[in-house]
């Protein structure tokens, strides 16, 4: 009976013990939760401002309006983010050829003007890319989930989704060149 106590006692220290651990692992999980918060959206942000003023600058210098809408909230729309940002040849391309405006969307603002104007582009998913003109028309709306590989978006896919709503690739007179030249 003294061995089946002492058992008892021991495996009852244990286990305390292990819950002592565990809850604290998981309240230190917490915490590095909390400190790694990411701020790739503005919930503040006026989304219709940002637009006109990147319609205006993309008209100006003969690009378009890539607008990738998303929160922070979601995991592919940072690792999207994260991406870009990490493939410099990616980044220039963008950089060379869009103008880039952010949508917030979460339950702090939803943007539901701005994503009616923009066509509910929602409705493919989280992140959602609208590419607009120089005039502020919807060219095209893209569900991100045809531009991953494996576990998460491809650069090639990207780079070739971009390389297709270019100004130029819109452009008639960039096919009317080539034409001469045959």
């Amino acid at each position: 009976m003294k061995k089946l106590s002492l058992v008892l006692l021991a495996t009852l220290a244990i286990s305390t013990a292990t819950f002592a651990q565990a809850k604290k692992v998981t309240a230190q999980k917490k915490e590095v939760k909390v400190k790694e918060e990411v701020k790739i959206y503005n919930p503040d942000a006026d989304a219709k401002a940002d637009i006109t003023a990147a319609v205006a600058k993309a008209k100006k210098e003969k690009k378009h309006v890539f607008i990738q809408v998303g929160g922070n909230w979601c995991s592919w729309c940072i690792a999207f983010h994260h991406l870009v940002d990490n493939t410099p040849a990616l980044k220039a391309y963008l950089n060379d050829h869009y103008e880039t405006v952010l949508v917030n969307y979460s339950k702090e603002n939803k943007n539901e003007a701005i994503m009616a104007s923009l066509g509910y582009p929602g409705r493919f998913g989280y992140p959602v890319f609208v590419i607009l003109d120089g005039d502020g028309e919807i060219l095209h709306i893209q569900n991100s989930g045809y531009l991953e590989e494996g576990k998460g978006h491809s650069a090639k896919k990207v780079t070739e989704f971009l390389q297709g709503w270019t100004y130029e690739a819109l452009d008639p007179a960039t096919y009317a060149q080539k034409d001469t030249n045959k």
